[in-house]
């Protein structure tokens, strides 16, 4: 037993140095090359916030694997070494929220602020923005948690007389569950409705800023996940659809590129032009459209840029490079097929274990406990990609809503060509739904992630937070989040297969 317990410390150690290692490979291939050799402390922050998210996603299936580590104990302070899992919870948390409505404000707030200024003039603008956030926010939980800071438990009051101990085991039975052989029934059975009660308790400072994050993070959960978990896996396969089938010959090429030109020359005066509307101090709502406007328009140009180097590849290698185009395709087809079948089976969990009551089976529950008995980790491990999945789905969801949805700032995330302050938009994305996105796990997979730490934070306690418990009394995210998906599993049979193609010459509002 304490040999796994040294184990579980070491591999938890070993996975954290690994996930800040792939931390660092996405920001290097991921960051824009205006940003190469500056910005380090945007950069920091998104290691330190990517690090954060996947670390959080891995702890639920640690908690799973702690457990585990101690279900053969017969008193708790028989295994030692076991990792402290309810601090570890609180602590990653609290940094989640600390990151996420402090420290990536005031990166963006510093990243984004006149480049004209001084670097004392953008700490003190930025310094100023996060600390009026800060005071509001403090506000607002102080207010809260002193007024409606509470939990409330409801329990049922029992008590019995003594009776005596049988003296064999054999005299329990379904018909006979008590001691008492003279009413063969307990007083659990024959409570009467008066009996209940409720426990109000004040619940822990750092517990209720998780809680009040996870509601924020539900919120964009419920939808940017609902739409993503059906958008990533028909968006691969809309991809492979909508593929290029053949390459276009030269004068095709010297047409499109003609084109295309053109409009990255409109781009650029437009850009110039808002440059010097910012420089004369002219930053009103007129310009931030128009600054918007700007950002849409030249990403619909590299996209088409992309797609016409990939329908006529240049070099002396051009026929391996449009042999790997169609094969990172084929890839595309395989993955969306695939994340179909997880999106279906998430989908059909949530409905069959969550949304009928009682549940028709423990589903997915099931299937990771028998490859637990399989091998020791490998329902652990498959428990761990269904929550990833969900994670990438909401990331998927935001991707796709943010091109829809005008009020929503779009950040996309580009290979080599992503600036600071889209990652760290995105980053705060992450941190904000990996809330949500494990307090929804530990939910859907009760079953299976019974008697954990996240369970007692996630399950008990947020689930009967005054003023909160409503929501997960009637189950209004999960209802959200199968409904939205629906929703859009009908948009893409209607609209999403279709190639889009943009026209018109690009103008500014005046």
């Amino acid at each position: 037993m304490g040999d796994f317990n040294v184990a579980l410390v070491i591999v938890a150690a070993v996975v954290s140095v690994a996930v800040l290692l792939v931390s660092f490979y996405l920001l290097i291939n991921y960051q824009h090359p205006d940003d190469a050799n500056q910005a380090y402390f945007p950069k920091l922050v998104v290691v330190l916030g990517l690090s954060v998210a996947a670390i959080s996603i891995l702890m639920l299936p640690a908690d799973v694997a702690n457990r585990q580590a101690c279900r053969h104990a017969i008193y708790n302070g028989a295994c030692n070494l076991t990792l402290p899992m309810k601090t570890l919870w609180l602590i990653v948390y609290i940094l989640d929220a600390v990151l996420v409505f402090l420290v990536i404000p005031f990166a963006m707030f510093y990243y984004e602020g006149d480049q004209d200024k001084t670097v004392g003039q953008r700490l003190k603008t930025a310094l100023i923005w996060v600390f009026c956030s800060a005071l509001v926010c403090a506000l607002c939980l102080g207010i809260l948690y002193t007024l409606i800071g509470k939990v409330d438990f409801t329990v049922r009051h029992l008590s019995s007389s003594v009776q005596t101990f049988p003296t064999s085991w054999n005299s329990f039975s379904n018909s006979q569950p008590c001691i008492s052989p003279l009413t063969k029934q307990c007083d659990a059975y024959l409570a009467p409705a008066s009996s209940q009660t409720t426990w109000t308790m004040r619940t822990s400072f750092p517990e209720y800023v998780v809680a009040l994050a996870t509601i924020v993070g539900s919120v964009l959960f419920t939808i940017f996940g609902g739409v993503g978990i059906a958008c990533l896996p028909l968006g691969l396969i809309s991809s492979f659809v909508r593929r290029p089938k053949a390459v276009i010959t030269r004068s095709q090429y010297i047409k499109e590129a003609t084109e295309l030109g053109k409009k990255a020359r409109e781009l650029k005066k437009a850009a110039e032009a808002l440059h010097q509307e910012e420089r004369n101090g002219k930053k009103d709502r007129k310009w931030r459209k128009n600054v918007k406007s700007v950002e849409k328009e030249l990403l619909l140009l590299e996209d088409d840029m992309q797609a016409l180097e990939e329908m006529y590849p240049q070099g002396e290698q051009a026929e391996a490079t449009w042999a790997l185009t169609v094969l990172s395709y084929l890839g595309k087809l395989v993955l969306g097929v695939v994340g179909l079948i997880i999106s279906i089976a998430w989908v059909a969990h949530i409905v069959i274990y969550l949304l009928i009551d009682p549940p028709l089976s423990p589903f997915l529950n099931e299937v990771f406990i028998k490859l637990d008995s399989i091998w020791g980790l490998l329902g652990t491990a498959a428990f761990a990609f269904f929550c990833f999945y969900l994670l990438v789905a909401v990331i998927a969801g935001e991707m796709m809503l943010g091109l829809k949805l005008v009020f929503i700032t779009i950040h996309p995330m580009k290979w080599g060509a992503t600036l600071m302050n889209s990652f760290l938009f995105n980053v705060g994305l992450i941190l904000l739904c990996s809330i949500s996105v494990i307090q929804f796990c530990s939910t859907a997979f009760g079953y299976y992630a019974q008697a954990t730490a996240a369970q007692e934070i996630f399950g008990h306690t947020l689930e009967s937070l005054r003023g909160i418990k409503y929501l997960y009394k009637y189950n209004v995210f999960q209802y959200g989040f199968v409904a939205l998906a629906i929703i859009t599993l009908f948009y893409y049979s209607c609209f999403g297969w279709r190639k889009k193609r943009h026209t018109g010459r690009f103008q500014l509002s005046s």
